[in-house]
């Protein structure tokens, strides 16, 4: 199972985590993936979206 979101194609990203003393060592930043059921050309699928597009979805659901 990847963590990619399937509708904006967000996935995870490395970097430094830096201390105090300015020490790097390696990271990841995950996004917040949610599983949905998604109703896709008259079928009912999962789909894993990041809570922002959830967000942006509902959004455009009630205008």
């Amino acid at each position: 199972m990847s963590r990619i979101c399937e509708e904006c194609g967000k996935h995870t990203i490395t970097g430094n985590r830096v201390s105090h003393a300015k020490n790097r060592t390696r990271r990841t930043w995950k996004p917040n993936l949610v599983s949905v059921k998604a109703e896709i050309n008259g079928t009912v699928k999962r789909r894993k979206i990041c809570t922002r597009c959830l967000k942006t979805e509902s959004k455009q659901k009630k205008a």
